[in-house]
């Protein structure tokens, strides 16, 4: 796919790149593609959704939302005030994943394993509390 001059002229100021660095970068096949598609990914929200929760010390309850960018940047404004880094670091692999099949033409939420839980294992095995969350992708409101 095409990408024009002004979307590669951002793209190295976004990402602080040197000259060199962005030859290097647009040399590549897999950065060319993903740079076309990211004006359509933008337009795109990621959310993770409590759907179950026992115990949890950060007081998550179902129906909770967690709510990223396309690209899976936690958009602080629309986000509780208060999020377990446990459950933000479970949810980097189902938001990759949402990433690479955007980036591949199939829908995310095709995605079949879509649930992710905190790490804590809960009361019953020794932990304090879990809860489980499931992603989504969804159209920018």
């Amino acid at each position: 796919m095409k990408v024009n001059e002004e979307v590669w002229k951002f793209m190295q100021h976004h990402l602080g790149y040197t000259d060199e660095e962005l030859e290097i970068f647009r040399n590549n096949p897999k950065n060319v593609d993903i740079v076309s598609k990211a004006p359509a990914l933008m337009k795109k929200t990621i959310i993770a959704e409590v759907v179950a929760s026992n115990g949890c010390n950060s007081q998550h309850k179902v129906g909770d939302k967690f709510y990223f960018d396309g690209s899976g940047n936690l958009l602080t404004k629309l986000n509780p005030k208060r999020i377990c880094v446990h459950a933000i670091s479970a949810l980097s692999g189902p938001i990759y994943v949402s990433n690479e099949l955007f980036y591949a033409g199939v829908d995310p939420n095709e995605m079949r394993l879509n649930r992710v839980g905190c790490f804590d294992v809960g009361v019953r095995c020794g932990g304090w509390g879990h809860i489980v969350l499931e992603v989504r992708m969804e159209e920018r409101k």
